[in-house]
C-alpha cells in the first residue's frame, strides 16, 4: 500500500503546494486506488504520477469547502475520456451529490459510467472481504468527517512441506489454501487452510482526517493507527488563529498521535503563510514530542511494507 499526496496546501493554491487530495493505492490489494478529497486541479496533478483514472474505485471527501471538492466534477469528466467504464463510489457528507449533479446538469455533461453517492454518517461506510472504513465528525467550521481504514487480517504463509506431506498437489490448489480456503483432494480427504499455513498477518490501519481543530474523535480514529495523515494548517505561534479558522496547530497533530499510540504521523494541509524555514522549524517542534513525524509535500509517495513506513521512489 502507498499514499501519494497530490495537494498539501490550505485553501488555496500556491506555486509550491495544491489543494487537498492524495491517493491511498491499494493496487497490490485489490488493483484500484482510493481517493482522499478532490480539490482544484487535482486531475492536472494526476498527470505527474502513474496513477490511471480508469483505476480509481472510490473518492472518500471530507467536508464541503472548495479546496477539497472544486477538482471533482473535472475529474470525474475526464474519466469518461480515460477509459473508465467501472462504477465509481463517491462518499462524503450531505449535500454532495446535489452539487455534482447539478452542476453535471448545466454543464451538460455526461458520463458513460455509473456513479454510486454514499451520504457519510458515522459509523461504518464500507466494508468488504478486505477493507472496513469508518467515519467520525471532526470539528471545523462545517460538518466534517475523518476516515480510518482497516485491512482485515491477511492469510498466514503457506508452509509448503506441510502440504505437500498431505499430497497436496501444485497448482489452484495451494493457492486456494494461501488465500484461507480448505480444499478438497482428488481422493475425498479435506486440506484445512490453518493446518498448513502460519497464523494471519495483521493488515495497515490508516486514518486520514479532514481539516479540524483537536478533538477527542480524531484520537479515537488513529487509535493505534499505523499511518495518521493529519491537517497542520497553523504552527504553536498562531494556535490562536487555528482555534477561530477550526484548524490544527503541528503540536495539535502531534498530541493527537501521541494520545492515540499511532506509529506514525503525516503532517498536511499547510496554510501558505509559512516559509521553507519556517516548516523546517514546525517539523522540528513536532519530532522533538513524536520521533516518526513527517511534513509531506506534493508528489511524495510513502509506502507501508513490512510493517515500515518509508518514502517512495518511483523507478
Amino acid at each position: 500500500m502507498q499514499i501519494q499526496f497530490l495537494g498539501t496546501g490550505a485553501g488555496m493554491p500556491s506555486k509550491e503546494r495544491n489543494t487537498s487530495a492524495l491517493a491511498v493505492k491499494l493496487l497490490e490489494e485489490r488493483g484500484t486506488f482510493w481517493l482522499f478529497d478532490c480539490g482544484e486541479a487535482t486531475q492536472h496533478q494526476i498527470l505527474h504520477t502513474t496513477l490511471k483514472p480508469r483505476k480509481l474505485e472510490k473518492i472518500f471527501i471530507t467536508h464541503l469547502h472548495g479546496d477539497h471538492i472544486l477538482g471533482l466534477p473535472g475529474l470525474l469528466s475526464s474519466r469518461s475520456f480515460q477509459g473508465g467504464e467501472e462504477l465509481l463510489t463517491i462518499y462524503g457528507p450531505a449535500g454532495l451529490k446535489q452539487w455534482v449533479e447539478l452542476t453535471f446538469q448545466l454543464s451538460q455533461t455526461h458520463l458513460n459510467y455509473p456513479i454510486e453517492f454514499v451520504e457519510v454518517m458515522e459509523g461504518i461506510v464500507f466494508e468488504d472481504e478486505d477493507f472496513i472504513v469508518t467515519a467520525k465528525s471532526l470539528q471545523h467550521v462545517i460538518p466534517c468527517f475523518g476516515y480510518r481504514i482497516v485491512q482485515k487480517p491477511l492469510p498466514g504463509t503457506l508452509q509448503i512441506e506441510k502440504a505437500r506431506e498431505l499430497d497436496v498437489p501444485n497448482g489452484p490448489l495451494l493457492g486456494q489454501l494461501k488465500k484461507g480456503l480448505d480444499i478438497t483432494l482428488e481422493d475425498g480427504r479435506i486440506v484445512k487452510s490453518s493446518d498448513v499455513t502460519g497464523p494471519p498477518k495483521k493488515g495497515f490501519i490508516v486514518t486520514i482526517l479532514g481539516d479540524t481543530r483537536s478533538c477527542e474523535n480524531a484520537i479515537l480514529l488513529s487509535e493505534n493507527a499505523d499511518i495518521v495523515v493529519h491537517e497542520s494548517t497553523f504552527n504553536h505561534a498562531t494556535e490562536t488563529l487555528a482555534a477561530n479558522y477550526g484548524h490544527s496547530t503541528n503540536m495539535d497533530a502531534a498530541n493527537v498521535a501521541i494520545k492515540a499510540g499511532a506509529k506514525n504521523l503525516l503532517l498536511n494541509h499547510l496554510s501558505a503563510r509559512f516559509f521553507p524555514q519556517d516548516i523546517k522549524n514546525m517539523l522540528q517542534e513536532v519530532q522533538a514530542e513524536f520521533e516518526n513525524a513527517h511534513i509531506v509535500e506534493d508528489f511524495a509517495e510513502y509506502e507501508w511494507y513490512q510493517d515500515k513506513l518509508s518514502l517512495y521512489i518511483q523507478e
